[in-house]
């Protein structure tokens, strides 16, 4: 398989979360896709043990999605105010 050479390190936070929802679309049409690997079975059940003993917590999925589009404003801003 050729190497792809992107120049990322000049690519704005948000252009790489476009990037990565485009690649993952894509990837998406395939079986394959749809298949995870054995790791995420290891993390998902350490992450259940750490709930179970109160070592973590966990957030509804309208409270994660508003963290997350938080997070995004934020580096989104200041990718904005760095170019």
């Amino acid at each position: 398989m050729q190497s792809i050479a992107l120049p990322l390190a000049e690519f704005t936070y948000a252009q790489k979360l476009e990037l990565m929802k485009l690649l993952w679309e894509d990837l998406s049409k395939t079986a394959d896709a749809a298949l995870s690997p054995e790791w995420h079975n290891d993390v998902l059940k350490e992450r259940r043990k750490a709930l179970m003993n109160g070592t973590t917590h966990h957030s509804d999925w309208e409270e994660a999605k508003e963290r997350i589009r938080r997070i995004v404003a934020i580096t989104f801003n200041q990718d904005k105010t760095n170019t």
